[in-house]
Parts: structure tokens; sequence; C-alpha cells
């Protein structure tokens, strides 16, 4: 809407206030707006100065925008009712928060001395580097000292990771109570947490997702005090919300209680502590519609008059809550014109001095101060941590006093023991550590990777979700954030897909948008890859990691091997511990229970590393090799493609006199880009074998050019698996990539 339509709006409540009368009786400021309210004469006055100010700061934004100076307008104007909420609720509530949350902000920062939330936001509209929450990176409703974790979402994808966190604040307080510490976070024990949408964003499958797992929970009788706040502007852009939408799809949801905010100051005052104080007692979610108006278009670049009649526009203005809230206050007795005046007055010469020393200060001016929080690099940090000493008291009485590494002949086993021994070994060594995903509690995950971890550390600690990978992964963030190390398991990796925006627009976000004050480590384990037999199709074999190898800062990884996949959980389990980094732990499904390289040798079984010392874990960087004498031919792979690849090797070598040395990239993101340089300098030729599709699939294209642009002299090749979504049955060896494969283009490179 254009800069006029905003002029006439701010007129028109200065109008009012010039010829409004006062009341005959002016309140005390402890007496209550209306009789029978909660809200106070004091109160009342406090959260209109914070609507005014956040719609100081909106005008604000709009001028720094037309004078190129400023770079955010979608605004709070005519959401400022949630003002209410940022008077009601505490800074120690986390709050996940709408992106109108101006009037909450404004009021909830006013409970922390010293704050100015006002210059604070003027800074995040200018982009500044001195913005105390994303240092710059961009527009954000954020505290630390207040919990209030950035979020940029549009889209509701904050909604699972609220419900999370509501989750797990109860059950990190149970587990530091039964381990006789404290928890990494602490909150009071009827803390709630906050989570603000719009109408429009709610109807989107993260929002649904989140709310119907929050209902699930309780349903379950899992504590899980989550508030969503629907501010319902009746409209998402240009798309009109249905009348009575939200009240007809919410009110009458089982386990989980409802109400509505709506009308004058103190109606709405009252409704909203209802609400909270529901939340507080009964531990359970509660949804609670916010009427609001949306003044001024979506954003700056919104012209309302393509799908609004003036009309309409001129109807909804006269909706506007600071003026309605203006009469109520003179009329109800607790301020006089002249009072509302100066507020008024006093807000916009504050933030009219404030933007203009806002707009000068400093931006992010290098790659390096907008990278930083992304992906902290502490190999030794990491290292300590990842070798560290595991109680051999505690691991006894866990493995029943048959450890894994000193277990009597035969001690090799397949990979999916070993990932199970260095869980369990990682439950003792993390007293905060979860396990959860579907069926991985009872029944010990579908391939048996988790057996006996619920039986051995409760159901605290090791249980099933309901079968939604979008709430695992906010079940996993929420954790996370109050001091928790989860991994969460995702049972094959085509099911990621389904929810990879939780990893991508919010797990991996969180530290970059609140330059790290706020982190999720996790380590997600999701069983990946193709070559099952006798149980397959796409959906359970999945050859493509390129829709999360773009992930800024997600680190990922994979085992070949048994004592790989141990050495390389424990990497990953220190790198989120130290760092809050988020590492995605691909398990090849195809070798979980596979013994040979050849038929009947064995010698895919390998011995269980033991944890603490040198040697005991695998960090980034370190790569695998295998006949490193060799030099006419190096042949870099990963998982299964590894075993192919040293099948093929042998029959070069027995077939064709060609030895080829092999090597195993284990990490897959970042990319181990020096290691391969170094090994591939010593050899005549390379070829790539990505068991992944070539268009986009896996990492033959990024190393290959590496190398390429590197200068290296040699040939270069690759070979990759089919485009192509996996069949079911023998089909699917017709499109993933063979040993036979490996064999022919290897000769082809070394020609």
């Amino acid at each position: 809407m254009s800069t006029n339509r905003v002029a006439l709006v701010e007129a028109a409540l200065d109008r009012f206030l010039d010829e409004a009368q006062p009341s005959s009786r002016i309140l005390d400021p402890r007496e209550p707006l209306r009789p029978g309210s909660g809200l106070t004469a004091r109160q009342a006055i406090e959260v209109f100065e914070d609507q005014v100010l956040s719609r100081a700061l909106d005008v604000a934004a709009r001028e720094l925008k037309r004078q190129g100076r400023g770079y955010y307008t979608i605004s709070s104007a005519g959401h400022e009712q949630n003002a209410v909420l940022g008077a009601q609720l505490r800074p120690t509530d986390p709050c996940l928060l709408h992106y109108r949350s101006g009037g909450l902000m404004m009021a909830r920062l006013r409970q922390l001395p010293g704050a100015t939330p006002s210059f604070d936001t003027l800074l995040s509209f200018c982009a500044s580097v001195e913005d105390p929450v994303s240092h710059g990176r961009h527009k954000v409703w954020g505290s630390r000292e207040a919990w209030t974790p950035p979020q940029t979402s549009t889209i509701a994808s904050h909604v699972p990771k609220a419900v999370g966190m509501a989750f797990a604040i109860g059950r990190a307080r149970r587990l530091a109570a039964a381990n006789h510490t404290r928890p990494a976070v602490e909150f009071p024990g009827d803390t709630i947490v906050v989570c603000t949408l719009g109408d429009a964003s709610v109807n989107h499958a993260s929002a649904l997702s989140g709310i119907n797992s929050a209902r699930y929970a309780r349903r379950r009788d899992n504590p899980t005090p989550v508030l969503f706040v629907c501010e319902d502007n009746e409209r998402g852009i240009s798309v009109e919300t249905p009348r009575r939408w939200i009240r007809d799809f919410f009110a009458a949801l089982p386990h989980m209680r409802y109400f509505e905010a709506q009308g004058d100051l103190d109606e709405v005052w009252d409704a909203t502590a209802t609400a909270i104080q529901t939340c507080r007692t009964t531990r359970a979610p509660v949804f609670l519609r916010l009427s609001c108006v949306r003044l001024w278009g979506h954003a700056g670049s919104d012209v309302e008059t393509a799908y609004l009649s003036l009309d309409q526009i001129e109807a909804i203005e006269a909706r506007d809550p600071i003026l309605l809230n203006a009469k109520r206050l003179i009329e109800g007795g607790a301020a006089t014109p002249a009072t509302l005046r100066a507020i008024v007055a006093d807000a916009r010469d504050r933030v009219g001095a404030a933007q203009e020393e806002a707009a000068v200060r400093p931006k992010l001016v290098s790659v390096s101060q907008i990278i930083a929080p992304l992906a902290e690099e502490a190999p030794e940090r990491w290292s300590v941590a990842a070798e560290a000493r595991v109680d051999p008291e505690i691991r006894a009485r866990v493995f029943g006093g048959r450890l894994p590494e000193t277990v009597a002949t035969p001690t090799r086993r397949t990979l999916a023991a070993h990932i199970n021994h260095a869980l369990n070994d990682a439950m003792v060594q993390y007293p905060e550590l979860l396990v959860f995903g579907e069926d991985v509690g009872k029944k010990g995950g579908v391939y048996g990777v988790s057996q006996r971890l619920q039986e051995r550390f409760g159901a605290a600690r090791v249980f099933d979700t309901l079968l939604d990978e979008t709430t695992i992964l906010g079940v996993a963030q929420g954790a996370a954030m109050v001091g928790l190390l989860p991994v969460p398991e995702i049972p094959y990796l085509a099911y990621l897909h389904n929810a990879v925006d939780q990893l991508r627009g919010e797990a991996c976000s969180t530290s970059f948008f609140s330059d790290g004050q706020f982190t999720t480590p996790m380590v997600v384990r999701i069983a990946s890859f193709g070559y099952q037999k006798g149980f397959g199709g796409h959906f359970h074999n999945d050859d493509s990691i390129g829709g999360i190898r773009d992930i800024p800062g997600l680190a990922i990884c994979t085992p070949s091997r048994g004592d790989d996949a141990a050495r390389l959980l424990r990497g990953a389990l220190a790198m989120a511990k130290q760092s809050g980094r988020i590492v995605a732990f691909l398990e090849p499904i195809a070798l979980y229970h596979e013994r040979d390289l050849q038929d009947g040798d064995g010698d895919w079984l390998s011995d269980y590393p033991a944890p603490g010392g040198p040697c005991s874990a695998l960090l980034p960087g370190e790569v695998g090799i295998h006949h490193p004498e060799a030099h006419e031919l190096l042949i870099i792979s990963y998982a299964n493609g590894l075993r192919l690849s040293l099948r093929a090797a042998r029959r070069l070598r027995e077939e064709h006199g060609l030895n080829a040395r092999v090597l195993d990239l284990r990490w897959l993101n970042p990319l181990p880009f020096d290691a391969v340089r170094e090994h591939a300098d010593a050899c005549a030729a390379v070829l790539v074998a990505d068991e992944c599709r070539r268009t986009g699939g896996g990492v033959a294209d990024a190393l290959i050019a590496n190398l390429a642009e590197g200068g290296y002299r040699g040939r270069l090749g690759s070979v990759c698996s089919v485009d192509t979504y996996i069949p079911l049955g023998p089909a699917a060896e017709l499109v993933l990539l063979s040993e036979d494969d490996i064999l022919a283009r290897a000769l082809e490179v070394r020609a």
C-alpha cells in the first residue's frame, strides 16, 4: 500500500486524539479497566505504549525502504493486540514467533531492564551487523535473554519445533533429576512454549503436522504445554480466509483446548490470560485465535487495490486496534487524550531519531562474517570429545558383562551390530542423549539397529513417535534447543524428503539467523541408499542425496563397514555436542547385515572399536584407503559403492593386471577434497564410482570438478546409477551402479 495510505491511518489516530474528550472519571492506575477484568489502567497504558512503539517502527520501515536504507517492510500494523501476549508471558516462556510480532516483542522486552527493542529492530531493518540477534543476516524477532529463537518462516514451519520444545522441557528436567544433575537449560516448572502463526499459514502441512503431534502427545499423556496463537487477519496476501474457518476447524479438535480473543482491549487481555493459564496448569496444548486486521498490505510491495476495493480497505482501517484501544482507554478513564497524544508523539520522535542512527551503522562486509555461525570447524575439541573414555563399569552393566570388543571369538560383527553397540556407548557417555523415531522403541528399529536400547535405558530416552518425519525432526530441534542431544531416526532416505525443510529451513538456519546464540545439535540417523533385495521399490531404495548436500551447514557422513560406523557416529556426536552441528548419518540399508566381500569370505565383518583413545572416532577429512600400494588407478567411492569398488578392483588385478587404490570418502559434506587430491596425485587416473543418480544425485560431479580445476593431469572419469526411480524386484539391478559398471568404466579411463 502507498505511503499516502500509511499517512491516512496515522492521521486518523491523531485526529481522534485531538477531538476526543476525557472521561468524567480517571481511574487509579491499579483499578481494572472494567469491573471484573484482570487488566488494570496502568497495564492498559503500558500495552498501548508498546503498540504505538511497534506502529512507529512499521512506519519507519516503510520510510527507510523508500530511502533505500532499509530492507524489510512486512509490518505488524493491525496485529498490535498481540502485545497482550508479550505483557503476560514470562521471558522464560520460549516464544517462536510469526513475523507480525512487533507489539508482542515490545511488551516482552519491556520486562528486561536495559533492553532497547526499538533500536534493535531498526538495526535489523537496516541489516546492520550490530543487530544483536541475527547480526545483519535477516530481519527477525529474537532475543537470547527473552528466550525468543529467531524465525523467518512465512509458512509455519516453526510449529513442529515449538511442539518439540514443549515436549522436551519437562523431559529434560526429569532426566536431569534421574541423573542427579541440573538441566543444561533450566526453566520454571510451569513454563509454556508459545508459537504464533497466521490464519493462512496455519493451513500449511508443517503447521497441521505440529498441531496434530501436540494433540497426539496429549492423547498419550505426554505433557506438551504449547500455546498456539493464530493471529487471524482474515487474509493470506490476496487470498481471503473463509469466514469462521479457524474456529470451525480448530475449535472442535479433541485433546486441545480452544479460545478466542477479540473485542475490546480488556476482553482480549482476559481471554489471553485464560488461555495462558490453561496451558500452564494442564501442561497440554491450547489454541488461541487472536482477532486482527492487516493494515497496509502484506508488505511494502503489495498493492492492495489489486484485490480489494477502496471501501473494503477503509473498512479494515476503521478496525485499527490502536485507534480502537485509544477510544477504550479514554472512555474507560484509564487515560486522557493528552496522555495518549504524548505517548504517540514520544514514540514517533524516539523512533525517528533512532532510525537515522541505525541507518548508518555498519553492515556485513565479508563472506567470512556471513557464514561464521553456519558450520564451526573445531577438530581439536571434536577429537577430545569423540575419543573420551566411557565409564567401564557402566558399560559392563549395559552390555551384561560381555563388552563387544572383548567378547569371546568370534568378535567380528555386522554394520548394524556395530551401530547398535556404538549407540549403547553413546547413551552411557551422554546422559542427555535421546533416541527416537518410528519403531525404534519396543521393536528396536525396522532393521534391529536399536534393539534393547529402550530395555537398557528406559522409555524416557528411547521412544517411538507417531509416523511423521516432520514431527520427528521437530521434536529433535525442540529437544536440542533445551539442552538435550537428540539422535532421531528416519526409517528411509526417501521419507526424509517429506520433511526436509525441517532441516533446510529450520534446524540448519537457526544458528545462522541467531549468530550462534541458538543451536539445534543433533545426529539424524537415516536408513539410506539402494540394493535391498526382496524388499524395495523407490520408497525403500533411494539413491539421491542431492536434496540434502546443498543445505548450508549440514554435515553428512556414511559408513561402509561396521568399525567405521561406530567411529563415524562418535565423531558426529562430538560435532553436535561441542559445536551445535547437525549431522546426517546415512546408514546403507543393504549393508546392515552384510557379512561378505565375496561370497562366503566373511570379509565385511569387523571387530568393534572400543570407545576412548586415539583412532576410536572419525572426523571430517578422514578417509579410508584400501590397497595404498597401487598407483595405476584411484577409485573413489562410499557406502555400497565401496564394496562394489573393492570387488571390481580385485577383478581388475586378477583379470587385467591393473592395480587400483580404493578410497572410501566417509564424509559427503564436507567432501574430503584435500585427501582426495593427495591420493589422486599419487595415481595415474581417477574414477569416481557414485552409487547415486548422475544428475544432481551424488558427489561425482563435485569431485571431478575439484580435481580438474585443481590441475590434476591424469585421466578422470565417473560412473553412476541411472537417472530414474528404482523399480521393484530384480529390475533394480538394471539401474543401480554395479560391479560390472565400475570394471568397464575403469578399463575405459585407464586405457
